[in-house]
């Protein structure tokens, strides 16, 4: 396999396009008025599911590179849920109960570490049964981890907010920064075993070894990761230094 082979290997997923075609079909019939902002968000986070569960990013997944099963779990749980939600539209707002937001900051960070786990972390890369619930719990756990804070409808008061997005970026740090720094393997399964592609040899003179494949993913959970979380931090500050009363204070 070359380079150009990996890059075209992309896979139909007849039950993926069916769920996209739907929720797509959904949004144009039922939500009115459109805006461009919101119409712009629902194209992103369809892009970032495509990406995750037909590009080569999801057959390097399953079984080849721990890296790629990374990017694939960033995209499920932090992009594209949040993009969805902005895709919404805003209605009559009301503050979650903490418990409430205890919960969904727990799901959303749970998902990080949970998978991360070498029992399940193996068996989804071995297994098309967990495999299959890992990425449908991905995207459902993130939603409900980004709604108190980008949702419709019962969002965290901004300062709030913020924090809690701060304590999820602690959360993954403290994650990446173990996996990248492990002296054992995390998920043995990977570079070991199933090779849908055959593309290990290719990523092996790539200097992708299994440990720097390890390092890589702990990376991209920790930097990449933790960044997302910081813009959105950035952009609740943003919206609390823009609410009504904050302007009416400063005047």
């Amino acid at each position: 396999m070359t380079t150009r082979d990996l890059l075209l290997a992309w896979t139909w997923r007849p039950g993926v396009a069916a769920v996209l075609a739907a929720a797509i079909a959904s949004y144009f019939a039922w939500l009115r008025p459109l805006r461009l902002r919101r119409v712009l968000a629902l194209l992103g986070a369809t892009v970032a599911v495509v990406l995750a569960l037909a590009s080569p990013i999801d057959a390097l997944a399953r079984g080849t590179l721990f890296s790629a099963h990374m990017l694939q779990h960033m995209l499920l749980a932090l992009m594209a849920p949040p993009l969805a939600l902005l895709a919404l539209p805003t209605i009559a707002d009301a503050t979650p109960p903490r418990r409430a937001a205890i919960a969904t900051w727990a799901m959303g960070v749970g998902a990080m570490w949970i998978w991360h786990a070498p029992l399940l972390c193996n068996a989804a890369a071995t297994s098309d049964a967990v495999r299959a619930l890992q990425n449908a719990s991905l995207p459902a756990l993130g939603a409900a981890f980004w709604w108190p804070v980008i949702g419709p409808a019962r969002r965290l008061p901004d300062l709030a907010a913020i924090g809690y997005l701060f304590g999820a970026c602690v959360a993954c740090s403290i994650l990446g920064i173990a996996i990248t720094f492990s002296p054992v393997t995390v998920c043995a399964a990977y570079g070991h075993g199933a090779d849908p592609l055959g593309a290990l040899p290719l990523v092996r003179a790539w200097g992708l070894t299994p440990a720097v494949d390890q390092q890589l993913g702990g990376l991209l959970m920790w930097v990449p990761g933790c960044t997302l979380y910081a813009g959105a931090i950035l952009a609740v500050v943003g919206r609390f230094y823009a609410a009504p009363h904050v302007k009416a204070g400063v005047a």
